[in-house]
């Protein structure tokens, strides 16, 4: 009877052109599963309370930390997202963490690593999950360091990679069309780009800032924090993070005894619905990037040649540059936003 049932679902996912993980794997996905069926309607777990469709049609840009639109979410609903798996260290625990409570997210998965680790991006579709794109080698001066080429390269290889580790074979454009920007940092001419394929760019709404030196237990006060102040909203955390691997399982016991409901997105057809940004919003975002000056590099100034004859150096004047503390340097260095 389950096989009946998912050649159903996966009949009616064609139909609907809707991205379903049980279509990928001989093994049911974990909805299916007894414990997954049962355990949210009686209370017990967290649960994934509904599927979002995000249309990718025109490459939707959302997320309030950088855009003026983000999805349509009712009060204490949130979308779980990852970013720069999969690692070994780490990732299987953020997955048996949302294995117990049965709850679904999205995985902006770095090529290089899903090159790496394919296994844990299978298990990830396995368990329901949906497998999204952030760059082949989130480098580290971002897109907007690279030359235009270079970063159509890194993110087309990107999606190869990915889809490779997922499927066992890559497609001229990538099966799920969610992208995120290594650090945000967009630029109009790659998000125009992105557009013209239908790939949704993806921002977040608040994060956990996890790339900075927390125990687990003041990332999850730091989160809830933001979380109760905003009400709801796409979070990002990173599953590369030994604290976020331990802090997870608590978190989400929290969200459900404050009452949150866990949103999935996957992809659809279409336009994605989005609701804009409140009066007043500047993007979050772009003023951290302007204030680490990440913005593409200038054209290299060719040095003067000496006059003929002439024993003396010219040595062109220094220009200002950025200095960073020690402390800021590592953070650029680690972080997956900047």
């Amino acid at each position: 009877m389950k096989g009946q049932f998912r050649l159903l679902l996966c009949f009616a996912a064609a139909l609907s052109l809707v991205t379903t993980p049980a279509c990928f794997s001989g093994r049911a996905m974990a909805a299916e599963d007894e414990h997954c069926t049962t355990a949210p309607e009686n209370g017990k777990i967290l649960g994934t309370s509904r599927r979002i469709e995000v249309g990718t049609q025109g490459g939707p840009a959302i997320g309030f930390k950088s855009y003026p639109q983000s999805l349509p979410l009712n009060d204490h609903e949130v979308v779980l997202t990852f970013d720069d798996g999969p690692w070994p260290g780490t990732t299987p625990a953020i997955l048996s963490a949302l294995a117990a409570q049965c709850v679904k997210a999205t995985f902006f998965l770095i090529g290089r690593n899903a090159n790496a680790a394919p296994a844990l991006v299978r298990r990830e579709i396995e368990e329901g999950h949906t497998i999204a794109h952030h760059s082949f080698s989130h480098p580290g001066v971002t897109m907007r360091g690279l030359d235009e080429a270079k970063a159509h390269s890194d993110i087309d290889k990107g999606f190869a990679a990915v889809d490779m580790a997922a499927y066992g074979k890559a497609e001229k454009e990538p099966r799920v069309k969610f992208f995120r920007y290594p650090g945000f940092a967009d630029t109009p001419s790659l998000n125009a780009w992105l557009g013209e394929r239908n790939i949704a760019i993806f921002g977040t709404d608040l994060w956990a800032s996890d790339w900075l030196k927390m125990t687990p237990d003041e990332e999850e006060k730091l989160l809830l924090t933001r979380l109760e102040k905003q009400g709801r909203g796409i979070i990002l955390l990173h599953d590369t993070k030994q604290a976020t691997a331990a802090m997870l399982p608590k978190f989400l016991e929290d969200l459900h005894e404050r009452g949150y409901r866990i949103v999935h997105v996957i992809p659809g057809s279409g336009s994605a619905e989005t609701v804009p940004a409140p009066p007043g919003w500047t993007s979050e975002t772009e003023a951290i990037l302007k204030q680490r000056q990440y913005l593409p590099k200038p054209p290299t100034e060719k040095k003067p040649k000496a006059a003929k004859g002439s024993s003396a150096s010219h040595r062109p004047a220094r220009k200002a540059v950025l200095r960073l503390s020690l402390r800021d340097q590592d953070i650029l260095r680690r972080s997956a936003l900047f």
